[in-house]
């Protein structure tokens, strides 16, 4: 596993329902990663992936479904997350959480962020639920986070924020306390064995030299 390149923050949308505001928030958090500099950013959109709500059996041979097989290799690559969903009944999407609960190793010891948003609260709720399932996987879930109250009212119809610099003082501090945990804990997963973890690392395919990699995909 390489130390020297530049970590990889995997920004995650987790509604999959039709005409979700999770796409424009995470572009726009997105290209505030990449202006940021400090990570290679992967953009992942739950919806493109037909994960089954029925998880694996007990056999540690069986194959994973192809599909839960591709995203995991996507997780894997990742130094870092950051999970955007709305609220729904005071917690985060049912896609999300199935996403989260067909892995293991490819969330272990990697940082987690949060950007939630919804009504007057801006989704609090769902970020608090999430920051009881991550240390399950040793995952370190940050301080900083992201919450959009009233989003309606933050973008606007084309999908650009009203108040550009202000909405980039949060982005700012959730992106430099990942990029502090980030390659940290890459290293230390690479070379410092965890106590007492059950299971193993995901460690991503190594591609090859002359492919050139894409920075975000849609």
């Amino acid at each position: 596993m390489s130390t020297t390149r530049k970590p990889t923050l995997a920004i995650i949308i987790g509604s999959i329902r039709p005409e979700r505001f999770g796409p424009t928030a995470a572009r726009w958090f997105a290209a505030e990663a990449e202006r940021h500099g400090a990570f290679e950013v992967d953009l992942i959109d739950l919806a493109e992936y037909q994960l089954p709500m029925e998880l694996a059996g007990n056999d540690p041979e069986a194959a994973l479904p192809a599909e839960v097989a591709r995203l995991g290799k996507r997780l894997a690559k990742a130094d870092a997350f950051v999970l955007v969903t709305p609220v729904y009944n005071r917690s985060y999407p049912a896609s999300l959480k199935t996403a989260i609960d067909w892995f293991y190793g490819e969330w272990a010891l990697r940082p987690v962020s949060f950007l939630s948003y919804g009504g007057v609260t801006g989704g609090l709720t769902s970020v608090e639920h999430r920051r009881g399932v991550f240390p399950e996987f040793a995952s370190v879930t940050v301080k900083n986070f992201i919450s959009l109250a009233d989003f309606w009212k933050v973008f606007d119809h084309d999908g650009r924020p009203v108040n550009s610099e202000g909405l980039r003082i949060p982005a700012a501090a959730v992106l430099d306390e990942l990029a502090w945990w980030a390659p940290m804990l890459r290293e230390a997963r690479a070379n410092r064995p965890y106590p007492a973890l059950d299971f193993q690392l995901a460690v991503a395919e190594e591609e090859p030299a002359d492919l050139e990699r894409t920075a975000v995909s849609a």
